[in-house]
């Protein structure tokens, strides 16, 4: 009996040890369980915290760059408005300095240089003349003396009793592709025309096989020839010259820097 009683005891024993170490197993299993999920939760919250700011970035670079786009347009839209009004500005100026040029047999443009006293148009508008008329944008009429030409360049240089106001002549060798150009005329008789457009080419060789022409959109018809192309400051960067013909937006202008070069050499005078 005493003998059953032990064995009883000792399985009780034995029992009370496995469950002490099955407890001891489970609460150290549940300890790691639960700093594993600790550990997880803060990775996770530390990912979704560190996607959560570089979302905010995101959206303040779009934001910014939606607001920068939009100042640059407005910036465009005003400097578009601006150089509007400049470009009015100076075509009224300059137009004050473009004449009507006309003869027994033709007429053509021409504009004032130097001191006002000198008018520069196309060899072709006065060739075989017998009479050269000049008249200004205010109605002045002058009769003209021709100073001197040059058949080969188209160019011919008159000169009249009173002053005018001049243009200034730029430098052609900076005149660039793209950029505006204006031409003021008196196209098929319609005085004191004005059409823009831009420089589409530069040194061009012409038909007399010199690569001094400045080929531009801009509008050129029988009447023109003789007048200024204009850039954007109201200075001249060519004489209109000729248009290929049965072509629109084929123009061509001698450049400024032969002009100057021919008009001196035709007056024998440092005058431009």
């Amino acid at each position: 009996m005493e003998h059953h009683i032990n064995v009883l005891y000792g399985a009780v024993v034995l029992l009370l040890v496995v469950q002490l170490v099955s407890f001891t197993f489970v609460s150290s299993q549940s300890a790691k369980l639960i700093s594993l999920q600790k550990d997880f939760e803060e990775k996770i919250s530390g990912s979704i915290s560190g996607l959560r700011q570089e979302n905010q970035y995101q959206i303040t670079e779009i934001v910014r760059s939606i607001s920068k786009q939009r100042d640059d347009f407005e910036t465009q839209i005003e400097l578009l408005k601006t150089t509007q009004l400049d470009l009015s500005s100076v075509i009224e100026e300059a137009i004050k300095k473009v004449v009507t040029v006309t003869t027994d047999i033709s007429a053509g443009t021409g504009f004032a240089v130097a001191d006002g006293s000198y008018i520069l148009t196309n060899n072709h508008v006065i060739d075989q003349s017998n009479v050269v008329q000049v008249q200004t944008y205010s109605g002045e009429v002058y009769v003209a003396e021709i100073v001197g030409s040059d058949p080969v360049a188209d160019l011919s240089v008159l000169r009249i009793s009173g002053n005018i106001e001049s243009l200034t002549l730029a430098d052609s060798d900076l005149v660039s592709i793209g950029q505006k150009a204006i031409a003021i005329g008196n196209p098929l008789g319609l005085s004191f025309t004005v059409t823009e457009g831009i420089v589409s080419a530069v040194k061009r060789e012409g038909p007399n096989g010199l690569q001094s022409y400045i080929q531009t959109d801009v509008t050129l018809n029988p009447g023109n020839s003789g007048g200024p192309l204009l850039n954007k400051d109201g200075e001249v960067i060519g004489m209109a010259n000729f248009k290929v013909g049965g072509a629109e937006g084929l123009g061509f202008a001698l450049e400024s820097n032969l002009l100057k070069i021919k008009t001196n050499e035709i007056t024998g005078s440092q005058i431009l």
